[in-house]
């Protein structure tokens, strides 16, 4: 389970935030997040900062006075924990956003069962982490354009490529997801994405917006992967047993 977890992990990532993650110097974290009632409460902070530093982030708290080369707002990420409802568990997962907001990279949920508050946080913030090890992340020193005071008119936006080779790689299995006679999925716009229906309807897969347009996480049942697009065309990719499935979604927006 630690295996398929971190494969998933590291797919979502490498696909949907890695390509921008390195692009920021440093992050700030808040004292409090909103589900606490305090500073620093069950020592969250304390352990966020703990663990980017261990990761290899420069991280500061927002109260802090930060050195003048970490002056520009929009060179930085902004860290949250954010916890999600769930009967007799702790889900917490992890979000950097950029200077306007903008999610750049979420975590997979790190879950607890821990009764005590101060064990669940902390179990399940420790097993959030995995997916931020996982991106392996090295500042690239490029300059970061998120404000529109900072964008050069002259030159072009950046552009990232589609990555189509996961940090893990493995045998790839290319199979089809099936929609309606003819194969083609619906997508129906949600508050957090789209959900694709057949001709039925029923819900095939549900995908949730990332940093990219041209990638979504995906969930098919109990399945976890991404949505990817790839020479105009769509593909579901998850990893099953250790193997690299990349199934076609023919789908219409």
């Amino acid at each position: 389970m630690k295996t398929r977890f971190l494969f998933l992990a590291v797919l979502i990532s490498s696909y949907c935030f890695s390509q921008s993650i390195n692009d920021y110097k440093a992050v700030l974290i808040p004292l409090k997040f909103d589900f606490v009632k305090s500073d620093n409460q069950y020592r969250l902070a304390t352990l966020s900062k703990f663990n980017l530093n261990k990761a290899g982030f420069q991280a500061f708290y927002t109260n802090e006075s930060l050195p003048k080369e970490y002056n520009d707002r929009c060179s930085l990420m902004y860290f949250d924990v954010v916890k999600e409802k769930s009967f007799l568990t702790t889900k917490l997962y992890i979000t950097f956003k950029d200077c306007n907001g903008k999610i750049i990279f979420q975590s997979a949920n790190g879950i607890s069962k821990e009764k005590d508050f101060q064990l669940a946080y902390t179990e399940a913030l420790n097993k959030a982490f995995i997916s931020v090890y996982a991106l392996e992340y090295k500042y690239n020193n490029a300059v970061v354009r998120n404000s529109d005071t900072n964008l050069n008119p002259t030159s072009p936006s950046p552009v990232s490529e589609v990555v189509s080779t996961p940090l893990y790689t493995s045998e790839t299995v290319k199979a089809n997801i099936g929609g309606d006679n003819s194969g083609t999925l619906y997508a129906q716009p949600t508050a957090t994405g789209f959900q694709l229906i057949d001709s039925t309807p029923k819900v095939i897969l549900k995908i949730f917006n990332s940093s990219r347009k041209d990638c979504f996480i995906a969930i098919k049942g109990n399945i976890q992967g991404v949505l990817i697009a790839k020479d105009n065309q769509w593909f579901f990719e998850y990893y099953l047993n250790d193997k690299l499935i990349s199934e076609k979604v023919d789908v219409k927006f």
